[in-house]
């Protein structure tokens, strides 16, 4: 349970988004109630739609939080004025590096429950745009400079950047083990996928 006496700082809104996600790892969006949430919150039922207007603005809300997290994560380290190709093989490490905390994994599993939701998913929009935002201008100045394929930005990171999110995700459930050797290998076919021959 998440309580504001042991998370002080957290206001309510933080406390019922940090609560729905960790609900969410758990037992899924099926699991997900607006009762069992307030619960888990320690806080009435009332509370939730003080902040959000129903289940599915709350989990729009939770997909957005979570998917900063990944955004700042992913990004670490990375600044615009590196070589292209640095910073491509930064972020993929911090995408592999991801798999460190069982917290980072849990960032991990629920990104892709988002992207798995019956509903249409909201991909590629300005407000996502925006926190990716260092991927975007990685893109951006190595498509001016002709380095990357004219494609748009949201296919260069799928072609490239989802896999590593991927072999990441199947490293955590057991499927394999990556090395530092296949690691380099993943990034440099990863690169060699988006550049121009």
């Amino acid at each position: 349970m998440v309580n504001q006496i042991t998370h002080p700082t957290l206001d309510k809104r933080q406390l019922i988004l940090t609560t729905a996600e960790q609900l969410i790892v758990k037992t899924g969006f099926q699991g997900l109630s607006m009762h069992k949430l307030a619960q888990e919150a320690g806080i009435a039922a009332g509370t939730i739609y003080r902040y959000f207007q129903d289940k599915d603005d709350l989990v729009e809300a939770v997909r957005l939080h979570v998917l900063q997290r990944v955004a700042d994560m992913v990004q670490q380290g990375v600044e615009d004025h590196m070589p292209l190709k640095e910073r491509f093989i930064l972020i993929w490490k911090n995408v592999s590096h991801i798999t460190t905390t069982q917290n980072e994994v849990d960032v991990i599993l629920n990104r892709l429950q988002y992207e798995s939701l019956p509903s249409k998913p909201k991909c590629g929009t300005k407000i996502e745009r925006q926190m990716f935002h260092k991927i975007e201008a990685m893109f951006n100045q190595g498509k001016k400079l002709g380095v990357f394929k004219p494609l748009d930005n949201h296919i260069l990171a799928s072609l490239s950047l989802d896999v590593g999110l991927s072999i990441a995700r199947k490293h955590v459930l057991g499927c394999y083990t990556i090395t530092e050797a296949t690691l380099d290998a993943a990034i440099e076919a990863s690169w060699d996928a988006v550049i121009q021959h």
